[in-house]
């Protein structure tokens, strides 16, 4: 799937997150997350949260989103979209963030739904400016 319109993109991203997030388990919180990536060779995969008595636990829908695309085969995110139901745009969390950023390129398209205002698209690197890279722990010098 590459969409000649990157709105499309995101469109089709949302649409699939919001047919997902029903199955969520949130049995505490009652906040259902729906997630959905494009890989890199354009496959969609989904996500939901999944909560657990001890909160620790808890997955987020775009870690879940992510896990899945890995178990499938693919290696890079090219774009995510997420929806929640708080009437408003909802964000990946730090953690989230941190494991797209091992996965996916700085550009890559984080799709939020704006409600009415439609689609909003953000970067990776707009989310989390300063990633922590793998390369860091691979680079002697970095280390005190």
């Amino acid at each position: 799937m590459r969409p000649e319109d990157p709105a499309d993109e995101g469109r089709t991203l949302l649409q699939a997150a919001y047919a997902i997030q029903a199955r969520a388990h949130a049995p505490y919180s009652g906040f259902r997350v729906g997630a959905a990536l494009l890989d890199e060779q354009g496959r969609l995969h989904v996500g939901v949260n999944v909560e657990n008595a001890s909160y620790g636990l808890t997955l987020c829908a775009e870690r879940v989103a992510v896990f899945n695309a890995i178990a499938a085969g693919a290696r890079r995110i090219r774009a995510l979209g997420v929806v929640g139901h708080s009437g408003r745009p909802l964000p990946p969390c730090g953690a989230c963030r941190q494991v797209l950023a091992e996965l996916a390129d700085p550009d890559c398209s984080i799709w939020l739904d704006g409600g009415t205002a439609g689609p909003q698209r953000h970067t990776l690197s707009a989310l989390l400016p300063l990633a922590f890279q793998a390369a860091e722990l691979m680079d002697p010098s970095s280390l005190p």
